[in-house]
């Protein structure tokens, strides 16, 4: 009984660190470059820290449910949707402060599930 409070409660604060602490955590390692990128803002507000966010615990969840090749599509999947974003002046830096953004959050993201993984009990 104890022992699945405990996994439960290393699972919960897993799903915790991947949240908000991780988005302050990005946002303030690639602030830097964001004076860099101009104006241009056709964005939801928000909306790159709710993707980071879900993209997140999507990894979290591959890795814990044993499909870590998930986070290849999922990479494979963003990669698809940004493609289209890249026709205006500006759009080297924008796909580098989007790259060096996403690369950190799965690192991250990565980092805690397998960590998590590691502590609870093997099947």
């Amino acid at each position: 009984m104890v022992g699945k409070l405990v996994n439960n409660l290393v699972v919960a604060i897993g799903v915790l660190l991947l949240s908000r602490p991780t988005s302050f955590l990005v946002a303030a390692f690639t602030s830097r470059w964001e004076q860099n990128l101009g104006e241009r803002r056709d964005n939801l507000p928000g909306a790159g820290m709710w993707i980071g966010l879900i993209e997140r615990q999507l990894i979290f969840l591959f890795v814990l449910s044993g499909h870590i090749e998930a986070v290849g599509f999922l990479i494979a999947a963003k990669r698809v949707f940004r493609f289209g974003d890249l026709k205006q002046p500006g759009d080297r830096e924008r796909t580098e402060y989007v790259l060096i953004g996403t690369l950190l959050s799965f690192g991250i993201a990565m980092a805690v599930a397998l960590g998590v993984r590691g502590v609870l009990p093997a099947d």
